[in-house]
């Protein structure tokens, strides 16, 4: 586990989905999506095996305040270029507070890092904060906005990094032992 301080604030950490600080986060997950689908999650949480998250093609972060884990997210390689963002996740408690948003530019910024040049990714129909998050923080959606969710099944979402790869180059060295 490695963990940076934010000026003496809330402290990022990278993990794995073995630490027991992931599971307020497993444990919500399973929860939100029971409720919102009507059936156990445990079989979509379970679908990617955990070294899929490992570096140096994953990484699983933690927000973490007064040690206690208020936010989180992961990303796995989708393909040679490709990140594919997976388990974004706010604390019940923490929600509407823009933790959502800090956790995926952090995942943005180290998939920059490691190489990847797009993001992909998809949320459920029932997810509208989610689709809104990914709306607002500059991802394409790959289906017709105006559809009905419920008619498209999982929402598919897109965003180019390489808009970003000069400001990346020069933190890359810096940054990829850290946080």
């Amino acid at each position: 586990m490695t963990s940076v301080a934010e000026h003496g604030g809330p402290t990022w950490v990278r993990t794995t989905l073995t630490d027991p600080l992931v599971l307020p986060m497993l444990r919500e997950l399973d929860q939100e999506y029971t409720t919102r689908y009507g059936q156990s999650a445990h079989g979509e949480l379970a679908r990617y095996p955990a070294a899929e998250f490992d570096p140096p093609h994953g990484v699983l972060l933690l927000l973490l305040e007064h040690g206690e884990p208020v936010a989180g997210g992961a990303f796995r390689r989708y393909d040679d270029t490709t990140a594919e963002l997976k388990r974004i996740w706010t604390h019940s408690a923490h929600r509407r507070r823009g933790l959502a948003a800090r956790v995926v530019a952090e995942l943005e910024r180290i998939a920059a890092v490691r190489g990847y040049r797009r993001i992909y990714l998809t949320t459920g129909p029932r997810q509208p904060e989610a689709r809104g998050l990914y709306l607002t923080t500059g991802y394409t959606p790959l289906f017709d906005t105006n559809a009905d969710p419920e008619t498209i099944g999982p929402l598919p979402f897109e965003k180019h990094l390489a808009d970003r790869a000069s400001d990346v180059t020069a933190l890359s060295v810096a940054t990829e032992g850290k946080v």
